[in-house]
């Protein structure tokens, strides 16, 4: 809801675990708004997301405990430790940069240690934000494109996208995972065995000393793949629209985004220019009756996927960050803990 005031929010009972949690209470250097909110496509049934960074304990870091984050399904806050932080910015994981770029007002706690963190955002922006923002944008584009199969398409071209679906996977897999050296993955469509199908999946599937983890891993992807297409039950299509729509207006959003990174340096959550855009997006301006997308919609992808292009070749930013830059950092605000030189901050009510 728009003007929505948040600066007491943290105040309300159902957030006490911020100051009874061990891992939180002290440690806590930056919690801001997350979702719609921080991208100012909000709606009235908007949850209120946030999203925050908390320093790694003494223990963490010269001891034998170890701690990633935090999660309070309650009231969707997830709070990243530090280490986990710089891991994911490093990558340009785009939920963790989303973080250093909200508005001012959207920060609902903020010390000075998480100030540092907001000022050297910079030394963690390099052309991995291409893959890493593309990869996010393709997947927001394969669930609609799988959810509008499901819906629409019949069995036999069903299958086939589900199909292409999957090759396309595995083409991501060959660049994650171990070659297969000692083995092969076949994929491919065939006459079904199955009555309820024309047509149907099928893997040839020859490995040997093959890692266990790395196939579970692969097992899994497709596996989540195929089952998008595959849930049983009645659609509730308004719901199910709403999904669609936020994730067409995710899609736009993140090739936003990442042009803005490339092109400027910048990291900005609040999408000021573009609002009316994706708000309208999200509203489902651009959806047909029948639940697919009108050609507009996706002449702005091809629109935006050709921009992202022309800044990816054209970017000043370096091909990875700067590590040495980022170790003096991390390790400057790392020593501070192990010293105990880190005050108990302020501003979340004990």
């Amino acid at each position: 809801m728009k003007g929505q005031d948040f600066s007491n929010i943290l105040n309300g009972k159902e957030y006490d675990f911020l100051r009874t949690s061990e891992h939180l209470r002290r440690h806590i250097i930056l919690l801001g708004l997350g979702g719609s909110y921080s991208y100012g496509t909000d709606n009235e049934d908007s949850d209120i997301d946030i999203r925050g960074v908390m320093l790694d304990r003494k223990s963490d870091l010269i001891g034998m405990t170890s701690y990633e984050q935090y999660v309070d399904n309650n009231t969707d806050t997830v709070i990243y430790a530090f280490h986990k932080m710089i891991t994911l910015l490093l990558n340009s994981n785009p939920n963790a940069l989303e973080l250093l770029g909200l508005k001012p007002e959207h920060y609902l706690y903020l010390n000075p240690v998480g100030q540092r963190l907001l000022e050297n955002s910079g030394l963690f922006l390099s052309k991995r934000a291409i893959q890493s923002f593309g990869g996010y944008a393709d997947a927001q584009l394969r669930r609609l494109q799988n959810a509008l199969a499901r819906d629409s398409y019949p069995p036999s071209e069903r299958e086939q996208h589900i199909f292409r679906s999957v090759k396309h996977a595995m083409h991501d897999f060959l660049s994650r995972y171990e070659k297969f050296e000692n083995g092969s993955l076949k994929v491919y469509v065939d006459q079904a065995l199955n009555p309820a199908f024309d047509t149907e999946i099928f893997i040839d599937a020859h490995l040997t000393h093959y890692p266990l983890r790395d196939y579970k891993n692969i097992w899994n992807e497709m596996n989540n793949i195929v089952r998008d297409y595959d849930k049983i039950g009645k659609r509730n299509k308004k719901k199910d629209d709403n999904h669609l729509n936020k994730h067409a207006m995710h899609l736009v959003r993140l090739f936003i985004m990442a042009v803005d990174i490339l092109e400027r340096g910048e990291i900005n959550t609040y999408r000021e220019a573009e609002h009316e855009l994706l708000v309208s997006i999200r509203r489902g301006d651009y959806q047909k009756r029948d639940g697919s997308f009108r050609d507009e919609f996706y002449e702005i992808v091809r629109d935006y996927e050709r921009k992202l292009e022309y800044a990816s070749q054209h970017t000043i930013l370096p091909d990875e960050p700067d590590m040495s830059q980022v170790q003096e950092f991390v390790m400057s605000v790392n020593e501070k803990v192990v010293i105990d030189g880190i005050p108990i901050m302020e501003g979340i009510r004990e």
